[in-house]
């Protein structure tokens, strides 16, 4: 295990690594070399907006498989508290979390990741969750309150984003979801600009430094 700094890595960053015990079994990071990883963070065991994510994530978890995505939850819970709530989930929701639920009793990963309010005396873990590539790299971070469910959807979403900046160096506009236009990279050098300016008010540029890799009729839908 790293050094515990509790302060919470940025995006870019290396994930730290780490050794757990989980629903699964033993299982490290390492292990998930070459795939994309979700890795988030829940409350406490056995309480209602941490329940409703749990079922929602389940039942997205084909999804992120066929993105070549792994879930991993993690609290501060003991192990065989994370299986008998699961297992409570399944005879009451008919849902089978299908991905390993990490135990933290030690606060190891949760100092690392910076899961813990350093601000208070809290002994749970905000809702984190980090976006991990093949390459064990951050590339997003979204953290919820306690109080507040996480869309799933929007996570998927984020991912899908990321999977198409990396395979077509392409950025997203605000509200992007699959099959909308993305946006071209700004230009690099004059040539490039100059490609641009002669694009300006097509249906493909709003300006040299927006334009789209194709046709968007709506160029200010958001």
């Amino acid at each position: 295990m790293e050094k515990n700094t509790n302060n919470m890595p940025m995006v870019g960053e290396m994930a730290p690594r780490f050794v757990a015990n989980s629903t699964f079994g033993p299982l490290k990071l390492t292990d998930y070399i070459g795939k994309w990883i979700i890795l988030f963070s829940h409350s406490s065991d056995f309480t209602p907006v941490c329940t409703t994510e749990i079922i929602s994530f389940s039942k997205y978890n084909d999804e992120f498989k066929k993105r070549n995505c792994e879930l991993l939850g993690l609290s501060l819970d003991s192990n065989p508290s994370h299986l008998a709530w699961i297992r409570d989930i399944e005879q009451n929701s008919g849902v089978c979390v299908p991905f390993p639920i990490i135990s933290d009793l030690e606060k190891d990963i949760s100092n690392t990741y910076g899961m813990i309010p350093t601000c208070s005396n809290s002994l749970r873990t905000v809702r984190n969750l980090f976006i991990i590539d093949p390459n064990q790299k951050i590339r997003c971070i979204l953290v919820y309150p306690i109080e507040n469910g996480r869309n799933i959807s929007e996570v998927l979403r984020m991912l899908d984003a990321l999977q198409l900046s990396d395979k077509e160096k392409m950025m997203t506009p605000a509200n992007w979801v699959p099959g909308l236009a993305s946006i071209s990279p700004s230009p690099q050098d004059y040539n490039e600009l100059m490609e641009n300016i002669k694009m300006k008010n097509t249906k493909n540029c709003m300006d040299w430094y927006l334009c789209f890799n194709k046709e968007n009729n709506d160029l200010r839908r958001w």
